[in-house]
């Protein structure tokens, strides 16, 4: 926990809520199940979208959600955020004036779960783009997956939520949890933004489908590589595939299949010798993380 500069606290009250009810067998049980939120994000005067989340890091989600909708530009200089946690409004200002009236007219339902959208115009922000040749060690997706599976957080404790965690060569730098994986990315995004930190030689995990969303908005931020415990979606990896994207899924002990970007991996563990994954890597009853 000491290695992470952000971190999973799942003793934190306003994340979970106490709910009784019976199991299989007829027994009372009490389980502690994942809170959601609306929260409304402003840039400028102009409303943009309210995201159904778990509350916490609002401000970075807000940042991290006009980044990836491409409204905020990486250039931008920021003069406000101001966060109303009792009106659950985020209002990031901006030094430059803004008008997104038909961009919001655009926007498509994706598959992504709590109501993820994507601008029809997404797309647009991938044109030209070249990620940077890093390499990825197997030793370093080996390491990372013990971690960050085993790393006390709201995704083994109640489920019913998604994590994405930034990280460098072998180690978990920031973990965020919400109920969307496209939430839980966008915190990683605002988190960038505000530290101002070079995505090139970051790895971005998700505990989520590699989807068309999640590859879009890794390759927008910069980061070459995204991995998952989780599969793929076919447009996932056509997508990868056309900006250059390392994409690795099914990341299962010893396990994990690449279908993008095979050219960085370089191959320096020996499978047999990593240990298979214990009970402890996924709690039961979360396999709605998947």
């Amino acid at each position: 926990m000491s290695d992470f500069l952000v971190a999973p606290d799942p003793s934190l009250p306003r994340l979970t809520r106490a709910v009784s009810g019976i199991d299989h067998t007829g027994v009372a049980v009490d389980l502690r199940v994942v809170e959601e939120r609306p929260l409304t994000i402003f840039l400028n005067a102009q409303e943009i979208v309210t995201a159904m989340t778990i509350g916490d890091y609002p401000e970075e989600l807000a940042i991290g959600y006009l980044l990836n909708q491409g409204m905020l530009r990486r250039d931008d200089t920021l003069t406000g955020i101001d966060y109303d946690e009792e009106l659950e409004v985020v209002v990031v200002r901006t030094e430059r004036a803004t008008d997104y009236e038909e961009k919001l007219k655009k926007k498509t339902r994706t598959s992504g779960c709590a109501v993820g959208t994507v601008f029809g115009d997404m797309m647009e922000t991938l044109e030209g783009l070249t990620l940077p040749a890093a390499e990825l060690r197997t030793s370093w997706l080996y390491e990372l997956s013990k971690r960050i599976n085993t790393v006390p957080s709201l995704y083994l404790e109640a489920g019913a939520i998604h994590g994405s965690v930034l990280c460098r060569q072998n180690r978990p730098l920031v973990y965020m949890e919400d109920v969307g994986r496209h939430n839980a990315v966008d915190k990683i995004a605002g988190w960038m933004f505000r530290n101002r930190v070079d995505p090139g030689e970051h790895i971005l995990y998700t505990t989520g489908r590699l989807t068309s969303e999640m590859v879009i908005k890794t390759a927008s931020m910069g980061i070459p590589v995204l991995a998952s415990r989780s599969g793929f979606t076919a447009w996932g990896v056509e997508i990868a595939r056309e900006v250059g994207l390392t994409l690795v899924g099914r990341m299962r002990g010893r396990r994990f299949v690449c279908l993008s970007g095979a050219e960085r991996l370089v191959m320096d563990a020996d499978p047999e010798a990593v240990a298979e994954e214990g009970a402890r890597h996924r709690r039961k009853g979360s396999g709605d993380n998947s």
